[in-house]
């Protein structure tokens, strides 16, 4: 279809992944809607995808080995967006990673009272949609396509070998 070199494509998923992570900053501290922890989780692989990229761009080394960690980046996304769905869905059952507010060190007495006292967002909740579509509906296609995108990208490294 269309001959575009990686670096163009590299470029878009940069862009893609930066508005997703201002998107998804946007939604929580403007519009006010809190996220659960996969939908927390689901944001690494976009914060990783724009160190990884820039790397790729200022070191300009092994860029092959970088491109397979971003697929390896988006497979995960993919996995966890999927997984996430399932729980929206009733398919899969909430796990209780999804109701713990604090994963670092030891919790006291006071902390887990008042942890209980709070409400916790649900992994099941949807809270925000766009055109119908929830957050992690709409992660699972990007990341699908981003798969896709650096599969070619790496085929074509490995091509021009």
């Amino acid at each position: 279809m269309f001959n575009l070199k990686p670096e163009f494509h590299l470029k878009i998923i940069f862009l893609f992944s930066s508005i997703a992570l201002i998107s998804a900053f946007f939604i929580e501290y403007v519009l006010g809607h809190q996220p659960c922890n996969l939908c927390l989780i689901e944001r690494i692989p976009y914060g990783l995808s724009i160190m990884i990229i820039m790397v790729i761009f200022l070191i300009k080394k092994n860029q092959k080995f970088l491109i397979l960690l971003l697929i390896i980046t988006f497979i995960f996304s993919f996995a966890i967006s999927i997984y996430h769905y399932g729980i929206e869905q009733g398919f899969f059952e909430e796990s209780s990673f999804c109701g713990v507010k604090n994963l670092t060190g030891s919790i006291t007495k006071e902390d887990l009272l008042k942890q209980l006292s709070e409400k916790t967002i649900s992994c099941r909740d949807v809270t925000f949609r766009i055109f119908g579509l929830s957050l992690t509906s709409i992660n699972i296609v990007i990341s699908l396509l981003f798969i896709i995108t650096l599969m070619k990208i790496f085929y074509k490294y490995e091509k021009n070998r």
